[in-house]
């Protein structure tokens, strides 16, 4: 197998987001050239900056002159504003519709790209109490497996091109921003406990292994198909919690938050915090993946850096 990655031109959508920022830091250290689409300027000399505007349908056809892979991480946030109607549709198309005016543009345009890199996410799953999921197994039929179906089935359209294509199930991405920062607030306010039962199943990964697994991804051409995105030794809500208050040395005294209120502030969107996804990484492992962080408290130790 072939450690030394090639030195490529990669493409990343969403590449100021969380997980762009990161992986565009490492693909930079391992001497690739970077560029981003964006809806605003680029920041980042190192990286050339190409506009697009997914809702108008426009995109800089230059983006893809001389790239050999295109990574597709963008989306808008999750859990950033209430589901309503109109936000489900934002989500569904700014994953969905964005890789379409890439194809589109493969389509008509001459181009070296062959392969494509996607995100797709652990709620393909949703809330299966206890089970183990694997990739082969069926998607739930909630908004959040709607939104990850849509994702995928665009993100295959790219069989019309004979791309490799390779898409990761994202779990919960911990870093010391996003979900982790979140959950920790509370904790180092002396306020932290689990949310409702504590017992639901956390599928979780440190931000270095989602960017070695890209990486991953990059270097081994054989890789191709669906992988799931998580750390190897699945918590529940309850040890999250636990093992983020011994890492901060912060006592939990209070009772768990209840299920209802948590229903009742964050409506349809609760199923993220109470939904219980418990997903196998047995895999991507089969195919040489070693993680750098498979257990919570070395992940947590290197985050906190104590």
């Amino acid at each position: 197998m072939n450690h030394e990655l090639p030195k490529k031109h990669i493409l990343l959508t969403g590449g100021t987001g969380l997980i762009g920022r990161h992986l565009t830091e490492q693909l930079l250290l391992k001497g690739c050239r970077v560029s981003h689409l964006s809806r605003s300027p680029g920041k980042d000399a190192r990286v050339k900056t190409f506009w697009w505007d997914v809702d108008k349908g426009a995109i800089d056809e230059a983006c893809i002159d001389n790239v050999d892979v295109v990574i597709h991480l963008a989306g808008a946030g999750i859990a950033d504003k209430r589901w309503t109607e109109q936000r489900k549709r934002e989500i569904i198309d700014s994953r969905a519709k964005s890789i379409g005016l890439i194809y589109n543009l493969l389509k008509g345009k001459k181009h070296q790209v062959n392969a494509v890199i996607s995100a797709s996410a652990i709620g393909y799953y949703s809330d299966r109490g206890d089970e183990l999921m694997t990739e082969d197994s069926p998607p739930s039929n909630d908004f959040m497996a709607k939104c990850c179906i849509a994702w995928e089935n665009a993100v295959d359209k790219e069989k019309d091109f004979g791309l490799r294509v390779v898409k990761f199930r994202t779990g919960v991405v911990l870093d010391s921003e996003g979900p982790l920062a979140k959950m920790a607030m509370p904790v180092k306010l002396f306020v932290g406990s689990s949310l409702g039962s504590g017992k639901q199943w956390i599928p979780w990964i440190h931000w270095q292994d989602v960017a070695d697994m890209y990486l991953f991804a990059l270097k081994n051409e054989g890789l191709a198909g669906v992988y799931n995105m998580v750390a190897p030794n699945p918590v529940t809500n309850k040890q999250l919690t636990q093992a983020i208050a011994r890492q901060l040395h912060k006592p939990l005294w209070l009772p768990n938050v209840p299920a209802f209120f948590l229903k009742l502030l964050l409506g349809e969107m609760s199923t993220i915090v109470l939904g219980s996804t418990k997903v196998s990484s047995q895999k991507i492992e089969q195919a040489g993946y070693k993680f750098k962080y498979p257990e919570i408290t070395l992940a947590l130790k290197e985050i906190y850096g104590h």
